[in-house]
């Protein structure tokens, strides 16, 4: 006879409200899979698309505001502030370190591999902190206020977030 190959385990699961007449006795028998599930979808960046273009292009984009003059990254079609209509600027990338922390994974979509830092970087000529991976640094070895730069990927990356990183300056 034929078994399910991803079966985990089988077994039948009490009445957690230990009723005398059972509505559900027979839903109580259990069987648990391990299964992989792929999804595709396509996805629209939006108002926001010609930040990852330029990405593609070396170049790190952020929006300003003509109004306030904050100068937002991630980049905002609408200034949170006042409601403009922001306008593109590009930033030099260099910045600073304010904050990092060293997680177990990295995001599904990444393929650096683990531990995986992610830092908050403050960047010149931007009013917001940006937060986003740094590479070619230990977390032991890092310094408040230590100067970062942006690096962008040489080869083709399967997600948009993959085409650029921080590194110590």
């Amino acid at each position: 006879m034929a078994e399910v190959r991803s079966k985990l385990s089988q077994g039948t699961v009490s009445d957690p409200l230990e009723r005398t007449s059972d509505p559900f006795a027979d839903f109580r028998e259990v069987l648990r899979l391990d299964l992989e599930q792929s999804v595709h979808y396509r996805h629209s960046l939006g108002k926001t698309s010609r930040f990852f273009l330029a990405l593609e292009e070396g170049k790190l984009l952020a929006t300003s505001c003509p109004t306030c003059g904050k100068v937002w990254l991630p980049p905002r079609p609408i200034c949170p502030s006042d409601l403009s209509v922001t306008a593109w600027t590009e930033l030099n990338g260099r910045g600073t370190l304010v904050s990092w922390t060293e997680t177990p994974r990295a995001p599904h979509y990444a393929d650096t591999g683990s531990p995986y830092l992610l830092a908050y970087i403050a960047l010149e000529g931007a009013s917001t902190l940006f937060l986003h991976q740094l590479r070619s640094a230990q977390a032991t070895t890092l310094e408040h206020g230590q100067a970062v730069k942006v690096v962008f990927s040489k080869k083709g990356v399967r997600h948009p977030l993959e085409l650029f990183w921080f590194e110590p300056a």
